[in-house]
């Protein structure tokens, strides 16, 4: 097993356990958990369950719709990104037909 894959099922299992210490199903934070996706991700809902302890269910997943929202906002300004650095090097250097 990679260091990743390591990395990511102690990550879901943290997160897992979070959610298990609120008084919630396992499988929410297997679904959350896999949702989310990367461990980075999964340590920033870590972090929400730890410092707000939401009573709810809609909450756990209203936090993990903002955080998949913020990385799929990172995802396209990243690719705008490179869209445009790519643009201004078209721009600068021409079609290399002169």
């Amino acid at each position: 097993m990679s260091s990743y894959n390591t990395e990511w099922v102690q990550t879901k299992n943290e997160l897992v356990d979070e959610i298990i210490k609120l008084g919630f199903p396992a499988e929410l934070g297997e679904t959350i958990a896999k949702n989310l996706g990367s461990p980075k991700a999964m340590e920033r809902m870590i972090s929400y369950l730890r410092y707000v302890k939401p009573r709810t269910d809609e909450l756990i997943v209203d936090e993990m719709l903002a955080i998949c929202s913020d990385i799929a906002a990172w995802k396209d300004k990243k690719a705008s990104e490179q869209a445009n650095a790519a643009y201004n090097e078209l721009l600068n250097g021409g079609f290399g037909e002169e």
